[in-house]
């Protein structure tokens, strides 16, 4: 198991000491002892995003409470942060204060997301006023900063993680039409891997949507082309025909499987397994093969759950012969337990098994 310090010791008492320094530097009346107090009541049992909120809260209390003049001193703050996720202490701020003045409070998420992200702060205004929300966030997708480009698509993803679902995109994705479309060409990796994640959340409700739109696209430009293959990944998982048909994959590989391995045979946790197999092509022409794998996680009941990995995308030439091996640590997660047993593992090629090995992991 991983000693990595928990995620939320972003927000532990250094850092809180280092906001409050910051603080004061710009805003001398700032009561760096009473923000500390306050920040840390109960710190221990909150959140990563329960700490977040509690930092605003704290901050709010030794601000200003003119809103305007509180958002003077937040400008001035951004800069001096020392880490990005800590500046989201910003936009929640405006997230917590601000939503009774919608015009400077969406200037200051702009404004404030080059320095971290607003993504989770501008839902709130996605929540409260969503038309004009999205008129503005249309804007932003024009925008020359790609962090502002960004924040159009990121911010109202669907299924945002760490946030609240958008529950009416969920229904209609609509009305994002527009802005991801400004961005589907996008020369930012920043952005398109925003774009290609709002796309795959898409996916969840609306899949048939998603390929809509997606089968409008010329893929001949290599940033649509990213956004497509990484937008469709949950899609290709599940073998959808059409999802793999996009990315040139839709026909049954013509293909022999062998050598399946997986090695070694049982392992403790934290240690690693080698799948490792050779793919003969039985074609008279090069054919585009999507190789993924699943393993069958055991659960706490001693059922099984599948879980899809990427493996790799290669085009295989009429006859030809690849021997593929890749390695995974089997470790806990906050996201995932393991569990003793035996775990099958499947080897999938344009969305259709051909083989299955598997391991033991030992109690």
């Amino acid at each position: 198991m991983s000693d990595a310090p928990a995620l939320k010791e972003i927000f532990n008492h250094e850092r809180l000491k280092h906001i409050a320094d910051e603080t004061f530097a710009v805003y001398p009346a700032f009561d760096r002892k009473r923000f500390i107090a306050q920040a840390t009541e109960g710190l221990d049992g909150l959140s990563l995003m329960q700490r977040l909120n509690r930092v605003s809260q704290s901050l709010h209390a030794g601000l200003p409470q003119d809103y305007l003049a509180a958002l003077d001193i937040l400008y001035q703050l951004a800069p001096r942060l020392n880490s990005a996720f800590v500046s989201l202490i910003l936009p929640e701020y405006v997230a917590l204060y601000g939503q009774d003045d919608f015009e400077r409070s969406m200037e200051a998420l702009k404004f404030f997301t080059a320095f971290g992200s607003s993504e989770f702060a501008v839902r709130h205004f996605l929540r409260r006023d969503f038309s004009r929300a999205i008129e503005v966030m249309h804007g932003w997708s024009l925008d020359d900063n790609p962090h502002v480009r960004r924040l159009a698509s990121e911010g109202c993803r669907p299924r945002l993680p760490w946030s609240f679902r958008l529950e009416n995109l969920m229904v209609d994705p609509s009305p994002v039409l527009d802005i991801l479309d400004n961005l589907k060409a996008d020369d930012s990796l920043y952005v398109r891997k925003s774009v290609a994640n709002h796309f795959n959340d898409i996916t969840k409700d609306n899949p048939e949507w998603v390929l809509d739109q997606l089968e409008g696209w010329s893929l001949d430009n290599p940033n649509s082309a990213w956004i497509a293959r990484h937008a469709l990944r949950s899609l290709i998982k599940k073998g959808d025909v059409r999802a793999l048909t996009l990315m040139g994959a839709g026909e049954k590989a013509q293909v022999l499987l062998s050598d399946l391995k997986v090695t070694p045979d049982a392992i403790s946790l934290g240690e690693r397994i080698e799948l490792a197999f050779t793919l003969t092509s039985t074609s008279k022409d090069v054919q585009r093969l999507i190789i993924d794998y699943a393993i069958h996680y055991v659960k706490k009941s001693g059922g099984t759950s599948a879980k899809v990995f990427k493996f790799k995308t290669l085009e295989l030439a009429a006859g030809a012969s690849v021997t593929l091996r890749r390695e995974q640590q089997v470790r806990n997660f906050t996201t995932r337990v393991h569990y003793a047993g035996r775990h099958e593992v499947d080897v999938l090629i344009n969305g259709e098994c051909l083989g299955r090995s598997g391991f033991d992991l030992n109690a």
